[in-house]
């Protein structure tokens, strides 16, 4: 199995699971990590879980795609994206508020965001 094709299989899973988790738990996800779990916090929380999951599909569906260097750009850009600026963006939260359910989401955007750069930055291996 290649690399990018257990990148794209773990990603999609993840993002699966964040997605159900959002979509029918945001009231106890928001107080999880310390936030106010209001109606707008819950309909935000809800729609970013539709995104998890739309995203985890595409990623499910290009699991033995070629990715890197030129090949399949899009998709490791958006990726790449998605969890640096999730990853930075959580790590500023976890310094204001450690709360530890902040601090265990962190850790696989960190980790994602990695390893989706290494991918991007990268010729593709087979």
């Amino acid at each position: 199995m290649t690399e990018t094709r257990v990148l794209m299989m773990t990603s999609a899973v993840a993002m699966a699971v964040a997605g159900v988790a959002t979509s029918f738990l945001p009231q106890e996800l928001l107080s999880a990590v310390g936030a106010e779990p209001g109606a707008a916090a819950v309909l935000v929380t809800q729609m970013a879980g539709a995104l998890y999951v739309g995203f985890a599909a595409v990623n499910w569906t290009a699991r033995g795609v070629l990715i890197g260097g030129i090949y399949a750009r899009p998709l490791a850009v958006g990726n790449f994206f998605h969890f640096a600026i999730g990853a930075v963006t959580l790590i500023k939260l976890a310094l204001a508020t450690p709360a530890p359910a902040l601090i265990g989401l962190t850790a696989p955007y960190v980790l994602f965001a990695l390893w989706f750069g290494r991918v991007l930055f990268r010729p593709p291996s087979r």
